[in-house]
């Protein structure tokens, strides 16, 4: 049983991880004067969240694993967004 709990807790921190980027993304302010910090602060939740991603796809069933990954091109097209 802890493996089971341990494969949805993991899936539920990349989950949150991969919301909380989302999240990030969605209030940046392009022309805003502080837009260099908002950026670097975005990056950083894309990485802990592609680290959170990368741990649950170790374990994950097959549902799971395909969300998590539909999770990694979504960040993955944030990320080619604000590199543009």
């Amino acid at each position: 049983m802890p493996y089971n709990k341990n494969k949805q807790q993991s899936f539920q921190a990349a989950q949150q991880g991969a919301k909380e980027a989302f999240d990030v993304y969605e209030n940046i302010i392009k022309d805003s004067a502080d837009y260099g910090s908002q950026l670097k602060h975005l990056k950083q939740e894309v990485n802990e969240a592609y680290q959170q991603i990368e741990n649950a796809l170790e374990n994950a069933s097959e549902t799971q694993r395909a969300r998590l990954e539909q999770y990694q091109r979504d960040l993955e097209g944030i990320i080619n967004e604000v590199n543009e």
